[in-house]
């Protein structure tokens, strides 16, 4: 199995469930600051120019809800996936949310120019970005503030747990640049017990991320 992944790119949600795992499995580093996502070789794998891509014997999963829910199912033992239908319900609310909503709205920021074509209308689609992301960031705290369990998707660890702490990494980046544990204090204190997990630090290490 070999796990297509960019340093921290939202490919490092399936780069932690897989170490969750235990499996044995190849991470292939993806330069996309170098445009290697735009190469022969991995648009061959990945048609769609993006990370993550997951090859298992041949069988090529993209797109991280998918990927994680792959991943789930394939080592069922790890408990990655809730069996409980409430709380499955609700990872597969965060897996949409992170990756029609909150991915999204980071990207008007990060990627304008796939939104505008002008240095205008890019800008204008940053500053509607920026409005968005402090809004979404905000909801998400909110989620967790009011939640009695520790992890996203009821009383256990699953999937949903490192596609959500990717996005924390991203709010204290250089893009957004938030002061996530002063701002973001319930959704801060999720990220640091994501942090005393060695799943997550083998991840954060071979990509070279700060533990939270």
């Amino acid at each position: 199995m070999k796990l297509y992944y960019s340093p921290g790119a939202c490919s490092l949600a399936p780069h932690i469930t897989l170490e969750e795992t235990g499996t044995h499995y190849e991470p292939v580093l993806v330069k996309l600051a170098d445009g290697a996502q735009r190469t022969p070789e991995y648009l061959a794998i990945n048609p769609k120019g993006r990370v993550p891509a997951l090859s298992d014997d041949g069988f090529v999963v993209t797109e991280n809800p998918a990927v994680l829910r792959y991943i789930a199912r394939k080592y069922p033992t790890a408990a990655l996936w809730p069996d409980d239908p409430r709380d499955e319900a609700r990872c597969v609310e965060w897996l949409g949310w992170c990756a029609s909503t909150i991915h999204v709205s980071y990207a008007h920021i990060r990627r304008p120019e796939r939104y505008a074509t002008s240095d205008a209308a890019k800008a204008d689609v940053m500053e509607k970005g920026r409005e968005t992301c402090r809004d979404v960031w905000a909801q998400v705290e909110k989620r967790f503030a009011a939640s009695a369990s520790d992890w996203a998707a009821g009383d256990s660890y699953s999937v949903a747990d490192p596609y959500i702490f990717t996005f924390w990494t991203w709010g204290r980046g250089s893009v957004l640049g938030y002061d996530m544990a002063r701002e973001f204090p319930a959704w801060t204190a999720h990220a640091r017990r994501m942090g005393e997990r060695p799943a997550v630090q083998r991840a954060l290490q071979r990509e070279g991320i700060a533990l939270p």
